[in-house]
């Protein structure tokens, strides 16, 4: 047996065993530093890695490249502040309520269209809890089943991820070069399109079985605001998508502008001490509200750094094994899509990161195919459906719900969702 097998027999017995790891809910930050170290030393023993690279383009050059994608995640994070301090958030969702009147399924579905509409651009654990304390209880008490209620502003929330511009940049670091325009968001806007049109079926079919139909009306008094937010503010959350899609504006400036606009328009700028007070304020929660993902994305990127080095092992053994239809490929993920949850590997944002590495040794898998390929189960299982995800556990206590009712509720409705968006990046990218 040649050295280079050994090696990569061992980085696949790691990469099994970090998988385990990650199902088993083992802190990520810290299994992907252990990982690269690892990584780097079998490479150094088999000869593709030299100390001045482990140094320079590993521990140095990873967490370096990724410290753009950090800044876009605070700023991001500052809006999703701005908007629930300006009073933005509740009053979009309590005209919602007031449209859909005492019948339960429409409100149901009119609330997860805004939802899905306001995660378009909006971004961190923070937003997702404070707007999640808003819609929550209107769903419980329109008679909403709590299983129901949590699964479905959860996936109304990952729908929007799918254009989102913040979560975009973190995966974007996988993929040097990789574009926010129209090639992508064709699909990104047709996957939100899907998920959100099979939660809205998931929530017809559910409520019919529980007979859900006479429910009374949420009332506007009962979303919480200490002020209501002009007509004319409550497009806030979509001015830093349209200023990225049609005026390809960078996400910063358009996230500043947005933010701006907001604080004017809702009256927040009173004088340059309350502006002070209030941008300060804002901006230290945004930051407070992703500490600990930004400590994820300085360690994620080594571990991709190194997997690139020690792509020639993989090769050695898996060269032969892998699909390079693709697709096939695509029918493999539909089939094994349940495994993007409890950080599995086909969650980036978990073992898939090492997933990833190994299908970038086949030619044929170009970025513009893998790209949207590992988004799927990443954003429908993982953001969407899977209770490792700190906002979806978040809501799970607070509605009482158990873990096991939750996953109940939304992941055969999440596989059906992957499903579907996976014939799409064929369609778009495969054929």
């Amino acid at each position: 047996m040649s050295l280079n097998i050994l090696i990569g027999i061992i980085l696949l017995l790691t990469f099994v065993g970090f998988t385990v790891y990650a199902i088993k809910g083992g802190n990520l930050m810290i299994g992907f530093l252990i990982m690269s170290i690892i990584w780097v030393a079998l490479g150094m023993i088999g000869g593709v890695i030299t100390w001045e690279d482990a140094q320079v383009k590993v521990f140095q050059g990873g967490p370096e490249s990724w410290g753009s994608t950090a800044v876009i995640v605070i700023f991001g994070s500052w809006f999703g502040q701005v908007l629930i301090k300006t009073g933005v958030a509740s009053t979009l969702i309590r005209k919602t309520v007031e449209l859909g009147g005492d019948k339960p399924l429409i409100t149901t579905i009119l609330l997860c269209l805004v939802t899905g509409l306001i995660f378009t651009s909006t971004f961190g654990a923070g937003a997702v809890v404070a707007i999640g304390v808003i819609i929550l209880p209107i769903l419980l008490s329109l008679g909403v089943p709590k299983p129901l209620a949590v699964s479905s502003y959860l996936m109304s929330v990952g729908s929007g991820m799918y254009v989102n511009i913040v979560l975009f940049k973190q995966m974007q670091g996988l993929f040097e070069g990789f574009k926010y325009d129209n090639n992508y968001l064709k699909f990104g806007f047709a996957a939100m399109a899907v998920q959100l049109l099979v939660v809205f079926i998931m929530i017809g079919v559910r409520l019919k079985k529980t007979n859900v139909n006479h429910s009374w009306a949420a009332t506007a008094g009962k979303v919480s605001s200490d002020e209501q937010a002009p007509w004319y503010a409550l497009i806030t959350p979509l001015i830093p998508v349209v200023l990225a899609i049609v005026f390809k504006w960078q996400p910063i400036p358009a996230f500043i502008v947005a933010s701006f606009y907001a604080l004017f328009v809702t009256g927040k700028i009173k004088s340059f001490k309350e502006c002070e007070k209030i941008i300060t304020k804002t901006f230290y929660d945004g930051v407070v509200d992703v500490a600990s993902l930004l400590g994820f994305l300085f360690i994620l990127p080594m571990f991709n750094k190194v997997s690139g080095l020690d792509a020639v092992f993989f090769n050695e053994i898996l060269g032969g094994v892998l699909p390079t239809n693709k697709l096939l490929i695509c029918i493999v993920f539909i089939i094994l899509v349940p495994l993007g949850l409890f950080r599995g590997p086909l969650t980036v944002f978990g073992a898939g990161s090492a997933t990833l590495s190994i299908l970038r040794t086949v030619p044929a898998f170009g970025a513009v195919f893998l790209f949207p390929l590992m988004y799927i189960p990443t954003i429908t299982m993982n953001i969407s459906c899977c209770p490792t995800q700190s906002w979806n556990l978040w809501a799970i206590n607070y509605t009482k719900n158990t873990t096991r009712d939750f996953l109940k509720s939304g992941v055969i409705w999440g596989w059906i969702i992957c499903a579907i968006n996976i014939g799409l990046v064929y369609f778009f990218y495969g054929m």
